[in-house]
């Protein structure tokens, strides 16, 4: 049995005994190890301050100086070098037109994964409760999000 499927098995064994529908995961955790599940070991020092890197740039944000409006500062370019996948990033303000446009692709087929997946499980859960009305989630985002662009600011600091 692969690991993920093993870990699945865990999951359902603690719902089933403690009678939990809503799970917390740290309690999975601590529940799979009192039986044996092994905890990982500790990352390498340089991925885990590699990973503090990623989600300093992920999480900055600056002002367009003509709208205000914020927008991402750094953008991941997903790049493969033999069998290794890597992922570097550019700077919106820097980066030239093909790897912007490499980049905001490569987010709208996130956007595009994540739709298909919120549409294939709305879509289980209303042929499994034929008596309940359907779970309707449009996936035309349009409206939202001119809706969100134009909404008043409500921090006028936020970035």
């Amino acid at each position: 049995m692969k690991k993920h499927e093993e870990m699945l098995r865990l999951i359902r064994l603690y719902k089933e005994t403690t009678g939990e529908t809503e799970v917390e995961m740290h309690k999975v955790a601590k529940f799979a190890n009192a039986r044996g599940w092994p905890v990982p070991q500790p990352k390498d020092p340089m991925a885990l301050l590699a990973r503090e890197f990623t989600q300093a740039a992920r999480q900055e944000f600056r002002k367009d100086a003509k709208t205000g409006r914020p927008y991402r500062a750094n953008h991941a370019l997903y790049e493969v070098h033999g069998t290794q996948q890597m992922v570097l990033w550019v700077d919106i303000d820097e980066a030239t037109r093909p790897q912007m446009h490499k980049s905001l692709i490569n987010r709208r087929e996130q956007m595009i994964g994540d739709g298909l997946q919120l549409t294939l499980d709305s879509d289980h859960w209303n042929s499994i409760h034929p008596e309940e009305e359907p779970i309707q989630i449009p996936m035309d985002l349009t409206d939202d999000i001119e809706w969100r662009k134009n909404a008043p600011d409500d921090d006028k600091e936020a970035a």
